[in-house]
């Protein structure tokens, strides 16, 4: 499946969120990923978050879609970090 992933935590735990999120999907843009994950990878991925994160505080915003075909995507301005810049 492909994700869009977005986070807003506190200061002290963006860092370990931004770690774990980049060994799974492809930083796109601050506390914003994208990638093609499988299911298991997905809830791996969120049950090492949910491990640290403070649910009265914290939020991780998850949009799934079975393929990227079916988004359009649009960036005005300048792309933080575009798909292949780290092949």
């Amino acid at each position: 499946m492909y994700v869009i992933l977005v986070y807003d935590v506190k200061q002290q735990r963006v860092g370990k969120l931004l770690k774990l999120c980049r060994r799974y999907l492809h930083w796109i843009q601050n506390s914003v990923f994208e990638g093609e994950i499988s299911d298991v990878k997905l809830q791996e991925l969120l049950l090492q978050a949910a491990s640290f994160l403070d649910k009265e505080e914290d939020s991780i915003l998850l949009f799934k879609s079975r393929t990227e075909q079916w988004l359009e995507k649009q960036v005005w301005g300048r792309e933080r970090s575009p798909l292949g810049s780290f092949l």
